[in-house]
């Protein structure tokens, strides 16, 4: 038979007035203080001694880079105390609370943002199968409330001890990527190590940031490198903020450090919309606009061979003149970036003459159209300025599939249904007049200047084709050859023809840029346009 056992304790329990018993500490402070140590857990991540090493190479922790990123006091947590499972390798005993990333939502000037955060101080932020149900489910939360998603990234690559599960995760999380792509705007934030299969993520969203000698990207690091090819290359040659700004095409900024790379996601996240359902954001504007900008008298030369920077001529016409451009660094001889007309976001589109003379490559194309398919994507009107000699000759270019390449933009602007206001600044010849959002590909406003040459391709050339047998039999080659180029120039080579047969909508001093675009992005702010119902299209990738 089981007795009761006996109260021995020196200290018997209290009683309260009506003689039930009270135990001698609250329970719920107990729970409290549990709770507590949990959250105190979770916050120092890998502890105070990895928190130092990673101030040491100049790189803030996941949650100071959350708290910098975020409006004071806005961000709201989700799964802080979830853990790894895995058992193998006495993973067991390393069990640290949040499992290295921090994930949650908050405001970015009072605007809705969901974010993760990769831990390097925790498991050197590898992605275990926890950590990637984290990242899947802030951004399945993220779809479903129609808010941007941004990753900070910081991580040494897929969690070994836990073998297919870590790679399960991976493909989970590029599966959320591809069903976020056009819905809501995915940014990524490189600020740390980024190899192997986790590139792929980044690569799939929309704008990656990178930081300067402390972030790298690479499918195989530099010792592969060695072993397969014996070529020898560092980190940062070969997969670093410059290489990859620069070279690859891969990243679309460069900062010098992390304060700085974020400060640059709340400027771009100014100019996008929330999600796809949405207008992008309307700030008030200060800067008339009827503002004529001289310069532009003076800035786009009249001789068709002489270089300018495209960046003067948009600085003359949008509001303020501030233009955030994007890939600055890669494929120069065009410039894409964003700005306001009246406040309202446009994505701008421009040749460069000072780079190629503005002529269209591969990589040129690529990055031009990708932007052009991202504004389509999010309700971003286009501005298209024109001065492009044609495509890039030779057979590197021919071999590498610039006719591929060069389709690419072609579909992006054609499939396009936002609003599209192209201007001619000088040169307009062949396919790549045809391919820099002419009246054809459904644009909405063309305009010209007085300086636009707008033809098949330049009138010495034409007229060594079409007037080859003339020039043949001519007492004097090369004066009649002037005669004709003349000749040509005065027909052809100028807006009036383009303008005669209605692919122009007006002919304008550039001085006057400004004031017609603001009234066009007014009268553009109700369009609808659509495209067949289908699928999909196929690209030509």
């Amino acid at each position: 038979m089981q007795t009761t056992p006996q109260n021995t304790s020196s200290n018997p329990p209290k009683t309260t007035s009506n003689g039930e018993s009270k135990p001698t500490e609250d329970r719920r402070d107990v729970l409290r203080a549990r709770l507590n140590d949990l959250n105190e857990e979770a916050f120092v991540g890998g502890g105070a001694d990895r928190i130092e090493k990673q101030h040491a190479v100049g790189k803030l922790t996941a949650r100071e880079r959350i708290d910098v990123l975020l409006d004071t006091g806005s961000f709201v947590e989700v799964d802080r105390l979830r853990t790894h499972r895995c058992l193998d390798f006495d993973m067991d005993k390393k069990i640290v609370h949040g499992d290295g990333i921090v994930t949650g939502y908050g405001l970015v000037e009072g605007r809705q943002v969901f974010v993760y955060a990769q831990d390097f101080t925790v498991f050197g932020g590898s992605l275990s199968e926890t950590v990637a149900q984290k990242i899947c489910k802030i951004s399945d939360m993220a779809i479903k409330m129609g808010a941007p998603i941004i990753g900070l990234n910081d991580s040494g690559g897929a969690r070994i001890q836990e073998g297919v599960a870590s790679l399960a995760g991976y493909a989970e999380i590029f599966c959320r990527n591809t069903m976020a792509s056009g819905v809501v705007p995915q940014l990524s934030v490189i600020m740390g190590p980024c190899a192997g299969g986790a590139v792929y993520s980044p690569a799939l969203t929309d704008f990656i940031m990178m930081v300067k000698d402390t972030s790298y990207m690479f499918l195989t690091g530099p010792d592969v490198i060695k072993t397969v090819t014996h070529e020898e290359v560092t980190k940062e040659e070969l997969g670093g903020a410059t290489t990859h700004n620069a070279k690859s095409g891969v990243a679309h900024f460069a900062f010098d450090n992390d304060a700085q790379a974020i400060a640059a996601v709340r400027t771009l996240l100014s100019y996008l919309p929330l999600n796809n359902g949405e207008d992008p954001p309307t700030v008030p504007c200060q800067d008339s606009p009827n503002r004529r900008d001289e310069k532009l008298k003076t800035i786009i030369p009249t001789s068709p061979n002489k270089p300018y920077d495209v960046r003067e001529v948009i600085k003359g016409i949008v509001d303020d003149g501030h233009f955030m451009e994007v890939q600055e660094h890669f494929a120069q001889n065009i410039v894409i970036g964003f700005s306001r007309l009246m406040g309202h976001t446009v994505g701008l589109v421009c040749n460069q003459p000072q780079v190629l003379a503005g002529a269209l490559d591969i990589n040129a194309s690529d990055k031009a159209a990708r932007f052009v398919r991202f504004c389509d994507c999010f309700n971003i009107p286009i501005l298209t300025l024109v001065d492009v000699p044609g495509f890039l000759p030779g057979t590197e270019q021919e071999y590498g599939g610039v006719i591929r390449h060069g389709a690419k933009l072609l579909y992006a602007y054609a499939e396009a249904t936002v609003p599209k206001m192209t201007v001619i600044l000088r040169k307009a010849y062949g396919g790549a007049y045809c391919v820099m959002g002419p009246k054809h590909l459904r644009a909405d406003v063309n305009l010209a200047t007085p300086t636009a040459e707008i033809a098949v391709m330049g009138a010495g050339g034409a007229v060594n084709i079409i007037m080859r047998n003339e020039l043949k039999n001519a007492d004097d080659p090369t004066a009649k050859q002037a005669e004709l180029v003349a000749d040509y120039e005065q027909k052809f080579q100028n807006p009036y023809k383009a303008a005669e047969l209605g692919y122009i909508d007006e002919v304008l001093p550039p001085e006057e840029l400004r004031p017609r675009l603001c009234q066009a992005i007014r009268l553009l702010q109700n369009k609808r346009d659509a495209n067949p119902p289908k699928k999909h299209g196929n690209i030509p990738l």
